[in-house]
């Protein structure tokens, strides 16, 4: 009898042991995020395919984001221009301030929705959001380092090499993966839950009679350039801002060459507009009135100046508008902010 009870004890264990293996399933130590599209986005123009974020990626491409090692003074970060609370823009800045108090030429751009867009910078310099940050990290008037420099830095911080090797399975701290971080991090930043969101995909908010009303004009007026759910074509425009001669910024052409792109800047997304003042690539207007001033007011004509801006003889027609409509599209243009979006913690430096 004792024989038999240890017979079926040891079958008992043995069953046990073997159902605890066969339900053994491995610890991912780098589990991948869940990117998602909203259902009112098109489909990203970033191959999420080739750089999934993840979970230790991510973490890594904000340190790295938020890290004034990867400047030459140790200071500039690209969180140092790109500040959460105002989508990501140098709000108190016209022109961003790089290494030792230089200063840029341009005013810096919002930081969201990246993995939809095709182009990146105001002349379209980068065409792909990996090579995107070597402007910024080798200008002078920014964060003027190299990536000889910054990897010599990262590898001598215990972090970062625990980072890098939890993050990537080559493990390698090098530019490749520094970049691919960084990417990670950028391409979570979707904004997409404004009011104007809520609304497009029937989630129960409604305009009031402003912004309704702005909106109907916004559609007449302004969205053959900021079209669609991005609110920008991703074309790059002329829109008749006089020359600046302290910066005499040629726009597009820097990257072509082309005459025909002479003081071309690409149309800027409004999402989280009201946040991201002062406007233009150069910062030199202070208001979204100041704005819609120029438009109706204000434009200066040139060989390239947009189509879109000239009547059938050649001149200036500009976008016709009255204080009241101004005030109607503002209202409407505030619908974009996305509070949830520059309140999310997921981005915060701390």
């Amino acid at each position: 009898m004792i024989k038999n009870i240890g017979y079926i004890v040891f079958i008992l264990l043995g069953a046990a042991c073997s159902s605890e293996k066969d339900e053994y399933v491995p610890i991912d130590k780098n589990p991948k995020l869940e990117f998602t599209i909203p259902s009112n986005f098109p489909e990203p123009s970033y191959n999420v395919t080739l750089n999934p974020p993840t979970e230790k990626g991510f973490e890594l491409g904000k340190k790295l984001f938020y890290d004034g090692r990867l400047s030459s003074d140790g200071v500039i970060s690209c969180g140092f221009c790109h500040i959460q609370d105002f989508a990501f823009t140098h709000h108190t800045h016209i022109v961003s301030h790089g290494v030792n108090g230089a200063l840029g030429t341009r005013n810096a751009q919002p930081l969201h929705n990246l993995a939809f867009m095709n182009e990146f910078t105001w002349d379209g310099a980068a065409i792909h959001l990996d090579l995107q940050p070597i402007i910024p990290i080798t200008a002078e008037v920014e964060m003027n380092e190299s990536f000889t420099g910054i990897i010599k830095k990262l590898e001598e911080q215990p972090e970062y090499v625990t980072l890098f090797g939890e993050a990537f399975e080559d493990q390698k701290i090098n530019s490749e993966n520094l970049l691919k971080a960084l990417s990670q991090f950028m391409i979570m930043m979707i904004s997409s839950n404004s009011k104007y969101d809520k609304i497009e995909r029937s989630e129960g908010s409604v305009f009031t009679d402003n912004e309704a009303a702005g909106f109907e004009l916004f559609t007449s007026k302004c969205a053959s350039c900021h079209e669609g759910t991005l609110f920008t074509d991703q074309s790059y425009r002329n829109n008749g801002l006089p020359i600046d001669p302290e910066y005499n910024d040629i726009g597009r052409n820097r990257v072509t060459g082309l005459v025909s792109d002479l003081y071309k800047f690409k149309v800027p997304t409004l999402r989280n507009i009201e946040l991201t003042f002062p406007y233009m690539h150069d910062g030199r207007l202070k208001t979204l009135k100041d704005v819609l001033d120029h438009y109706s007011d204000g434009m200066i004509d040139s060989e390239t100046l947009d189509p879109e801006f000239k009547n059938p003889d050649g001149t200036i027609k500009g976008i016709p508008l009255t204080e009241e409509e101004k005030q109607q599209i503002i209202s409407f243009l505030k619908t974009l902010t996305d509070d949830n979006f520059v309140n999310d913690n997921r981005f915060s430096e701390f």
